[in-house]
């Protein structure tokens, strides 16, 4: 009997995560042919969360939990999560109830046909409408310059081979862009629509630095393009600064007496000049600061403890961060 796993990273959504469990539940009990396991893990959180699943996995050892330390953020735990998953295939959903898990049933179906990703795909959202429009934007972007063919409106919520588990286990990532990978990683995906619905329980945990975040993680490790435009446009910002430099020479050699060219244009020309500068160490900084994360090489997760594992350590390492 094949096995399927399903990975739910979880913070404060007490009022969320009996609800997941019951509708895993169900859509399992339809489908006889495969075992599953139930797999949360909690980003340390200070609400009735874990009291809630510790509960549930007393009922069934099929729901298991592992607990972190402490909040390890929105990326490293959620890919800890699927990086302990044992099954014959991994799916992955958020526990905010948006993605909704009834869709397993059209993943596995996918699967058992040969693809080795299932991605769910949003075609639309109850979220603002400019935040999706400009995630599109995102995407789009990444697509044309960047190094992958990264899947547009996809956040991770799907299926995933155990092969594939297997190539990203043998990664070295401390801070994985998960849909940077999967794209990187280049079997075929199989798609599969769905509109995302509205949170109707509970608060949102991302924010504008978390969404920027992330825009930067896809962008520094995907693409070179904010690096050559700065370079390009050093190039440019050095040509016009001479030509004009030269105009103003020419013009007070021409009319010495009545041509007064005044403060205005150095400081103008300052402030442009430092802003361009700025902006550009910010984008070098994004870089290196990737680079350092990479060098530490620090554990994605700490565990502080897991409940209805056969095995109560961490498998292959990957605390380590996945050596």
């Amino acid at each position: 009997m094949k096995k399927i796993s399903i990975v739910v990273p979880c913070y404060n959504e007490e009022e969320n995560v009996l609800e997941m469990v019951m509708r895993i539940r169900d859509v399992m009990s339809s489908l006889p042919d495969y075992d599953y396991e139930n797999i949360f893990i909690d980003n340390a959180s200070y609400d009735r969360t874990v009291e809630i699943l510790k509960r549930e996995a007393g009922k069934d050892h099929r729901v298991k939990i592992i607990v972190n330390a402490r909040n390890f953020g929105y990326i490293r735990s959620p890919y800890y999560g699927l990086m302990q998953a044992r099954g014959d295939a991994v799916v992955t959903l958020a526990a905010d109830l948006q993605e909704p898990p009834e869709l397993i049933r059209e993943f596995v179906e996918k699967w058992e046909q040969g693809a080795k990703v299932v991605a769910a795909v949003k075609t639309a959202s109850c979220e603002i409408g400019l935040l999706y429009y400009l995630r599109g934007v995102y995407y789009r972007t990444i697509r044309k310059f960047g190094t992958v063919d990264l899947l547009e409106q996809f956040s991770g919520f799907g299926l995933y081979d155990r092969r594939v588990l297997d190539v990203l286990r043998g990664l070295r990532e401390p801070y994985p862009y998960l849909r940077g990978l999967i794209a990187d990683v280049g079997h075929d995906i199989a798609r599969v629509e769905f509109t995302q619905a509205a949170r109707i329980r509970g608060q949102a945990k991302s924010n504008v630095y978390a969404l920027f975040d992330l825009a930067m993680l896809g962008f520094t490790n995907y693409t070179k393009i904010p690096l050559r435009l700065a370079t390009i446009l050093g190039f440019l910002a050095a040509g016009v600064s001479f030509l004009i430099g030269v105009g103003y020479l020419v013009a007070k050699l021409c009319f010495w007496y009545t041509f007064s060219a005044g403060m205005a244009p150095v400081l103008i020309g300052l402030c442009f000049i430092g802003s361009v500068q700025l902006f550009f160490l910010g984008i070098v900084g994004e870089y290196v600061g990737a680079i350092f994360t990479y060098v530490q090489n620090r554990p994605l997760v700490i565990e502080k403890e897991r409940i209805n594992f056969d095995d109560d350590t961490p498998g292959d390492g990957l605390a380590k961060g996945g050596q």
